[in-house]
């Protein structure tokens, strides 16, 4: 693994961008709508970027960064917080190291990003930390959304600098997490740390879903949901099947919650059968928190293809460059970003 690694650290970031960026336009939208939508331009299922069409035909908008983060309109990884996140947590180890701690994160969320640019989770630690409350209040005053997405798409990071080391992953993910979320929410970041670390070493992405699952409790909400998403997508023939009985089971969650959303990355990796736009399409589809679950799904396979694998209909409209409000990274480059995970990676 340790030869491939650059191309492997460099494939996630990559993949990451690309599954994100293939959400974006339809972000929060549910499945029905995103079906629809594709099915009047003629592209169901989606083999590239969705595309824009002149009349939308459903009754909901696209996501405002549609201009600039649709097929034909793309000129680098435009603004996500979801990218924000896995540069803020690049920054936050090459300022502290692998032993930082829970205050240190909360430390460069305050410095490094605008309170308008995050949201739910993340909005609400960084008023309690200005507040002046301390981890783990900041995640639990007036904080409903705790148990939501935010900390899991802030975790990428963390796998990529643990290639093969789920269980270093998943506790540098925790003290991550513990600034913003609890129980499920924090489980969700260590899942997915620890799932994309067993990544760069895996064989089947079933191996680093396992893997991941091994790192959270078995007693949890999120551990049951996600083992049994696997043993759907190992006995149903079609992810169509799977994502039926992943909804009967597990729609009632908010929209951007971290269980529904962590499953719909589960039934990207397994019945995208290694096929990074399979994979990245499936995830997407799902509908939700559309582009959080098209970028971990993208960041885990890119960890295991490595980005020479990585179709040019994917990676070239990124062009190589990301728009970030983080303080100092806008308009950074992807390979940058890639060499500087690999330099900490490299040297457990």
């Amino acid at each position: 693994m340790r030869g491939d690694l650059a191309d492997k650290i460099l494939g996630a970031w990559q993949g990451r961008c690309a599954g994100c960026l293939l959400g974006k336009p339809v972000e929060g939208w549910p499945r029905e709508a995103i079906v629809a939508y594709l099915q009047a331009a003629g592209e169901y299922h989606l083999r590239a970027y969705v595309p824009l069409l002149a009349q939308n035909p459903v009754s909901r908008p696209l996501h405002r960064s549609a201009p600039e983060a649709t097929r034909g309109h793309i000129a680098c990884m435009p603004r996500d917080d979801d990218i924000d996140y896995t540069i803020l947590g690049l920054s936050i180890v090459e300022r502290y190291g692998r032993t930082f701690t829970t205050a240190d994160v909360g430390a460069t969320l305050l410095e490094l990003l605008p309170f308008r640019a995050v949201f739910t989770a993340e909005r609400a630690a960084y008023r309690n930390l200005v507040n002046g409350l301390a981890p783990p209040q900041t995640a639990l005053h007036r904080n409903p959304y705790r148990e939501w997405i935010g900390a899991e798409i802030r975790a990428d990071i963390f796998g990529y600098l643990s290639p093969g080391r789920p269980a270093d992953a998943a506790a540098l993910a925790y003290r991550d997490a513990a600034l913003s979320h609890d129980k499920n929410g924090i489980y969700a970041a260590m899942w997915a740390a620890a799932a994309i670390a067993a990544a760069f070493g895996a064989a089947a992405p079933a191996d680093a879903i396992q893997a991941g699952l091994a790192e959270i409790p078995a007693s949890s909400r999120l551990h049951e949901a996600l083992a049994r998403t696997l043993d759907w997508s190992q006995c149903l023939p079609r992810w169509e099947q799977a994502f039926d009985a992943v909804w009967e089971a597990y729609g009632h969650y908010h929209t951007v919650h971290a269980i529904n959303n962590s499953c719909f990355v589960v039934l990207g990796l397994q019945y995208g059968r290694m096929d990074f736009g399979q994979t990245i399409a499936i995830a997407v589809e799902c509908g939700q928190d559309t582009d959080c679950t098209g970028a971990t799904a993208g960041s885990l396979l890119g960890a295991m293809l490595g980005a020479r694998a990585l179709a040019a209909v994917w990676i070239d409209p990124l062009r190589d460059r990301v728009r970030s409000l983080v303080a100092g990274a806008d308009n950074a480059s992807i390979r940058e970003l890639a060499a500087r995970t690999y330099r900490l990676a490299a040297v457990p």
